[in-house]
């Protein structure tokens, strides 16, 4: 008799609603891809100085550091599916105001502010996006949703920027544009989804509200354990962050180099996506989390010692399919291990450790490199990030033996 339980590498998309989502999520990111491709080349166009690129991420990043947190709250107080919705215009709103102002030449002071505004539209509803997901597919099939996710991020990833240069090649202002109508179509999309969203009353202040994702996250150990080991991993290895230096003096390999190795990482994540989606879930989910960044960690230092390009290029694509194993058992477990009521705080927390580490893990690296050069920065993070691994694996013996995910249960009494 043929057996029942055979994997099933499409199941998240079995579901309609898990379809409507997906193709929302993705049509969103590839518009703010371009958006950001645009108002970079615009901004350094404009001014001709390079510190204008640095404003321009800083005024996107200052929402979420100061925003996330409130917004996990916001996303577990209301519905998220509007809440999300009301974020999405906000970022259109936003988008059609810049392709206004640089169609008409306006002020660089008011495109950071509506930049700003943009930004703080959408930290609003991150939160909301990233708990929705557990309340569109069943548990049996999330971890399958999540490699999906991923994989389709991956893709947008690559595909908004690269479109975003073409648009701009023709019309910065119609990027802008672009970025505003992929944003009404998600709404769109999201409208016609039929999701039960329990509501539950707050019985005490937000400030303490908030609080109680955090404490969720410190006593559910497992969970901290994971997105600590995340969180070191970026922070020490951050080799691509000095992808100029070694493009241009130490690969000899120019601006058409630098491309390739910039799409490397991403390119290996892709392709790790897809193999974990037509996989059966992961039965040892931690241990493959502290494999993957074991992996990484050794791709690092071969990349920062390496003088051939393909090599290089190997290594790089190496450190990007290792990742995204550790960012599918973080997000999945991130999810699973919650309960409902604070999946948006949660996820907030989630999203300020991994976040913050992306920019800290860029000064961390520069910062080494101006004293002791390129090459000891990057071997150096790739040795912490082996000494974490192994920390790890010997003082966490919960976060080693953790099994599969979806049978995990929510430690509801952690709050």
């Amino acid at each position: 008799m043929p057996s029942t339980s055979r994997h099933d590498p499409y199941a998240a998309f079995r579901h309609r609603t898990f379809r409507l989502y997906i193709a929302g999520s993705v049509l969103a990111q590839i518009g703010g891809g371009a958006q950001s491709v645009a108002i970079g080349w615009e901004m350094y166009q404009r001014t001709g100085q390079p510190i204008a690129l640095g404003l321009t991420g800083l005024v996107q990043a200052l929402p979420m550091l100061f925003l996330t947190l409130p917004a996990g709250y916001l996303a577990d107080r209301f519905h998220r599916t509007h809440l999300l919705m009301l974020s999405l215009l906000g970022t259109a709103v936003t988008s059609i105001g810049l392709a206004l102002l640089s169609y008409s030449g306006g002020s660089v002071l008011v495109m950071y502010a509506l930049l700003l505004a943009n930004a703080v539209a959408g930290t609003l509803g991150r939160p909301a996006r990233a708990a929705l997901l557990p309340q569109i597919v069943p548990r049996a099939v999330f971890e399958n949703a999540i490699a999906w996710r991923t994989s389709t991020g991956q893709i947008a990833g690559i595909a908004g920027p690269a479109l975003g240069g073409i648009i701009a090649a023709f019309s910065i202002p119609f990027a802008y544009l672009a970025s505003a109508a992929t944003g009404i179509a998600f709404i769109a999309m999201l409208a016609g989804l039929r999701i039960r969203e329990d509501h539950v009353r707050a019985i005490e202040t937000p400030l303490r509200e908030i609080i109680q994702g955090i404490r969720y996250v410190w006593h559910t150990r497992v969970l901290l354990l994971a997105l600590a080991l995340d969180l070191f991993a970026v922070l020490l290895g951050g080799a691509v962050y000095l992808l100029p230096i070694y493009a241009k003096d130490i690969l000899f390999v120019g601006e058409h180099g630098l491309g390739w190795l910039r799409a490397a990482p991403a390119a290996g994540a892709l392709c790790t996506a897809l193999y974990l989606a037509h996989r059966p879930a992961m039965k040892h989910a931690g241990r493959n989390m502290l494999l993957a960044v074991a992996v990484f960690g050794a791709a690092t230092i071969v990349f920062g010692v390496s003088r051939s390009f393909w090599l290089s290029l190997a290594m790089l694509f190496l450190t990007g399919a290792a990742d995204n194993v550790s960012v599918v058992v973080r997000q999945t477990m991130t999810q699973l291990l919650t309960p409902n009521r604070l999946r948006g705080r949660v996820s907030a927390v989630s999203a300020i450790f991994i976040g913050s580490s992306n920019e800290l893990g860029g000064f961390e690296s520069g910062l080494v490199a101006q004293y002791f050069g390129p090459v000891v920065s990057v071997v150096s993070g790739g040795l912490g990030s082996l000494l974490v691994v192994a920390a790890m694996a010997i003082g966490s013996p919960r976060l080693r033996r953790f099994g599969a995910m979806h049978e995990a249960a929510p430690a509801e009494d952690a709050a």
